[in-house]
């Protein structure tokens, strides 16, 4: 930060408090998204159905808040359930 203008201090403050918020649920939003593709690899199939709605949520809430972009959230979206649903099929 090169100049120490008040407002130059607050832009910092405010970056890195949105930056520790942001990395914390793109970190959360990962974890559940490894969930259901670890449960897909695992071929389980009622912990990836249980898991889904639960991934689609936190991929929507991402998309509110900014974290990734919504054609993003929608693709990820998207392939998940393909997955999901292949997996599903397949065992029964």
């Amino acid at each position: 930060m090169a100049n120490r203008h008040p407002s130059a201090v607050k832009r910092d403050r405010q970056n890195k408090k949105r930056n520790e918020r942001n990395t914390m649920l793109r970190s959360a939003l990962r974890t559940t998204i490894r969930r259901v593709t670890s449960a897909v690899a695992r071929k389980d199939v009622p912990t990836a159905q249980a898991e889904l709605p639960v991934a689609v949520r936190a991929l929507g809430k991402a998309t509110t808040k900014g974290i990734i972009h919504r054609n993003q959230a929608s693709r990820r979206i998207s392939r998940l359930t393909r997955k999901v649903a292949a997996l599903a099929s397949q065992s029964a």
